[in-house]
Protein backbone atom coordinates (compact mmCIF):
# COMPACT_ATOMS: atom_id res chain seq x y z
CA UNK A 1 0.00 0.00 0.00
CA UNK A 2 1.18 3.12 -1.24
CA UNK A 3 1.16 6.57 1.41
CA UNK A 4 -1.17 7.87 -1.54
CA UNK A 5 -3.37 5.02 -0.61
CA UNK A 6 -3.00 5.02 2.83
CA UNK A 7 -6.12 5.04 5.42
CA UNK A 8 -4.92 6.40 8.62
CA UNK A 9 -8.65 5.08 10.03
CA UNK A 10 -6.92 1.66 11.56
CA UNK A 11 -4.17 3.71 13.27
CA UNK A 12 -6.54 6.70 14.97
CA UNK A 13 -8.56 3.70 16.20
CA UNK A 14 -5.87 1.73 17.93
CA UNK A 15 -4.56 5.86 19.55
CA UNK A 16 -8.46 6.50 20.13
CA UNK A 17 -8.59 3.11 22.47
CA UNK A 18 -5.48 3.73 23.65
CA UNK A 19 -6.59 7.32 24.92
CA UNK A 20 -9.48 5.17 26.38
CA UNK A 21 -8.06 3.16 28.60
CA UNK A 22 -6.48 6.42 29.68
CA UNK A 23 -7.25 6.29 33.78
CA UNK A 24 -7.35 9.43 35.88
CA UNK A 25 -4.52 8.06 38.09
CA UNK A 26 -2.35 8.39 34.93
CA UNK A 27 -3.02 11.65 33.15
CA UNK A 28 0.06 12.90 35.53
CA UNK A 29 2.40 10.10 34.40
CA UNK A 30 5.99 10.50 32.63
CA UNK A 31 6.50 10.09 29.25
CA UNK A 32 8.99 9.14 26.56
CA UNK A 33 8.59 12.85 25.88
CA UNK A 34 10.76 14.76 28.75
CA UNK A 35 8.64 17.80 28.91
CA UNK A 36 4.98 16.35 28.14
CA UNK A 37 3.10 14.09 31.00
CA UNK A 38 0.23 11.91 29.58
CA UNK A 39 -2.38 14.87 29.52
CA UNK A 40 0.17 16.67 27.29
CA UNK A 41 0.40 13.76 25.23
CA UNK A 42 -3.54 13.82 25.01
CA UNK A 43 -3.74 17.41 24.56
CA UNK A 44 -1.29 16.99 21.49
CA UNK A 45 -3.13 14.12 20.09
CA UNK A 46 -6.20 16.53 20.21
CA UNK A 47 -4.70 19.34 18.47
CA UNK A 48 -2.98 17.27 15.79
CA UNK A 49 -6.10 15.40 15.11
CA UNK A 50 -7.65 18.81 14.56
CA UNK A 51 -4.32 20.22 12.58
CA UNK A 52 -4.41 16.88 10.31
CA UNK A 53 -8.13 16.82 9.35
CA UNK A 54 -7.91 20.05 8.27
CA UNK A 55 -5.03 20.05 6.07
CA UNK A 56 -6.04 16.79 5.10
CA UNK A 57 -9.52 18.79 3.91
CA UNK A 58 -7.63 21.98 2.92
CA UNK A 59 -9.10 23.95 5.14
CA UNK A 60 -6.13 26.58 6.02
CA UNK A 61 -6.52 28.55 8.88
CA UNK A 62 -5.95 29.03 12.68
CA UNK A 63 -5.64 25.45 13.03
CA UNK A 64 -3.33 24.64 10.70
CA UNK A 65 -0.92 27.68 11.00
CA UNK A 66 -0.33 27.26 14.77
CA UNK A 67 3.30 26.00 15.45
CA UNK A 68 3.08 23.20 18.08
CA UNK A 69 5.61 24.68 19.56
CA UNK A 70 3.34 27.86 20.52
CA UNK A 71 2.55 26.29 23.46
CA UNK A 72 2.34 23.36 25.91
CA UNK A 73 -0.88 21.05 24.82
CA UNK A 74 -3.13 19.87 27.51
CA UNK A 75 -6.43 18.30 27.65
CA UNK A 76 -9.60 20.35 27.79
CA UNK A 77 -12.97 19.27 29.42
CA UNK A 78 -14.73 16.92 27.27
CA UNK A 79 -11.36 15.51 25.94
CA UNK A 80 -12.58 12.02 25.91
CA UNK A 81 -15.34 12.48 23.93
CA UNK A 82 -13.57 15.09 21.48
CA UNK A 83 -10.28 13.26 20.93
CA UNK A 84 -12.17 10.22 19.46
CA UNK A 85 -14.21 12.24 17.30
CA UNK A 86 -11.47 14.38 16.09
CA UNK A 87 -9.07 11.29 15.22
CA UNK A 88 -11.88 9.59 13.91
CA UNK A 89 -12.25 12.70 11.48
CA UNK A 90 -8.89 13.05 10.35
CA UNK A 91 -8.58 9.46 9.21
CA UNK A 92 -12.10 10.51 7.20
CA UNK A 93 -10.29 13.81 5.89
CA UNK A 94 -7.41 11.17 4.52
CA UNK A 95 -10.04 9.31 2.99
CA UNK A 96 -9.91 11.64 -0.25
CA UNK A 97 -7.64 11.41 -2.70
CA UNK A 98 -7.31 14.90 -3.24
CA UNK A 99 -6.06 14.96 0.45
CA UNK A 100 -2.82 13.41 -1.15
CA UNK A 101 -2.68 15.88 -3.95
CA UNK A 102 -1.60 19.76 -4.17
CA UNK A 103 -0.24 21.55 -1.15
CA UNK A 104 -1.59 21.93 2.40
CA UNK A 105 -0.27 23.40 5.70
CA UNK A 106 -0.10 21.97 8.97
CA UNK A 107 1.64 22.93 12.43
CA UNK A 108 2.94 26.52 10.02
CA UNK A 109 4.45 24.26 7.55
CA UNK A 110 3.36 24.34 4.08
CA UNK A 111 4.05 21.04 2.42
CA UNK A 112 2.80 18.75 -0.52
CA UNK A 113 -0.51 16.75 0.37
CA UNK A 114 1.85 13.66 0.44
CA UNK A 115 4.32 14.58 2.58
CA UNK A 116 1.21 15.64 5.05
CA UNK A 117 -0.74 12.50 5.25
CA UNK A 118 2.93 10.77 5.99
CA UNK A 119 3.40 13.15 8.66
CA UNK A 120 0.35 12.52 10.48
CA UNK A 121 0.74 8.35 10.02
CA UNK A 122 4.09 9.37 11.50
CA UNK A 123 2.45 11.57 14.51
CA UNK A 124 -0.23 8.92 15.18
CA UNK A 125 2.34 6.20 15.53
CA UNK A 126 5.03 7.46 17.41
CA UNK A 127 2.55 9.38 20.07
CA UNK A 128 0.65 5.90 20.12
CA UNK A 129 3.79 4.53 21.06
CA UNK A 130 4.34 7.04 23.76
CA UNK A 131 1.00 7.04 25.28
CA UNK A 132 0.97 2.79 25.61
CA UNK A 133 4.37 3.05 27.16
CA UNK A 134 3.42 5.69 29.19
CA UNK A 135 0.03 3.61 30.79
CA UNK A 136 1.44 0.51 30.81
CA UNK A 137 -0.60 -0.97 27.77
CA UNK A 138 0.08 -2.95 25.18
CA UNK A 139 0.79 -1.79 21.76
CA UNK A 140 0.84 -3.20 17.89
CA UNK A 141 0.55 -0.06 15.40
CA UNK A 142 -1.37 -0.70 12.08
CA UNK A 143 1.13 -2.38 9.92
CA UNK A 144 1.28 0.08 6.93
CA UNK A 145 0.80 2.90 8.69
CA UNK A 146 4.06 2.24 10.59
CA UNK A 147 5.76 0.89 7.12
CA UNK A 148 5.01 4.74 5.89
CA UNK A 149 5.85 5.87 9.54
CA UNK A 150 9.60 4.10 8.87
CA UNK A 151 10.13 5.28 5.29
CA UNK A 152 9.61 9.03 6.21
CA UNK A 153 11.76 9.02 9.04
CA UNK A 154 14.08 6.86 7.60
CA UNK A 155 14.01 9.61 4.46
CA UNK A 156 14.12 12.15 7.02
CA UNK A 157 17.21 10.80 8.88
CA UNK A 158 19.05 10.46 5.05
CA UNK A 159 18.94 14.21 4.17
CA UNK A 160 22.61 15.77 4.67
CA UNK A 161 23.04 17.24 7.94
CA UNK A 162 20.27 14.97 9.69
CA UNK A 163 22.08 13.41 12.29
CA UNK A 164 20.00 15.24 14.76
CA UNK A 165 16.43 13.57 13.15
CA UNK A 166 13.20 15.35 12.79
CA UNK A 167 12.24 15.18 16.72
CA UNK A 168 16.18 14.46 18.41
CA UNK A 169 18.94 12.66 18.01
CA UNK A 170 18.38 9.73 16.39
CA UNK A 171 18.93 6.36 18.67
CA UNK A 172 20.81 3.64 17.26
CA UNK A 173 18.56 0.17 17.08
CA UNK A 174 19.97 -2.89 15.21
CA UNK A 175 19.21 -3.38 11.90
CA UNK A 176 17.39 -6.95 12.50
CA UNK A 177 15.49 -5.22 15.36
CA UNK A 178 11.60 -5.10 14.93
CA UNK A 179 10.39 -2.53 13.02
CA UNK A 180 8.61 -0.56 15.95
CA UNK A 181 11.67 -0.13 17.74
CA UNK A 182 13.53 0.62 14.29
CA UNK A 183 11.28 3.49 13.89
CA UNK A 184 10.89 4.88 17.94
CA UNK A 185 14.92 5.28 17.37
CA UNK A 186 14.04 7.33 14.12
CA UNK A 187 11.82 9.14 15.94
CA UNK A 188 14.47 9.97 18.85
CA UNK A 189 13.50 7.83 21.43
CA UNK A 190 15.14 4.63 23.37
CA UNK A 191 12.47 2.12 22.30
CA UNK A 192 13.61 0.27 25.83
CA UNK A 193 12.15 3.48 27.43
CA UNK A 194 10.13 2.48 30.70
CA UNK A 195 8.28 5.00 32.75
Amino acid sequence: MSEKTLDLGSQALIVARLAENVTEQQLGNVTPCPEYAVHHILGHLGGLAVAFRDAGRKDLGATTDTSPQASVPDIAPGWRETLPQALDELAEAWRDPDAWTGMTRAGGVTLPGAVGGAVAADELVVHGWDLARATGQEYEPEPAALQATYGFLAAAAAEPGASRGLFGPVVSVPDDAPLLDRVIGLSGRDPHWKA
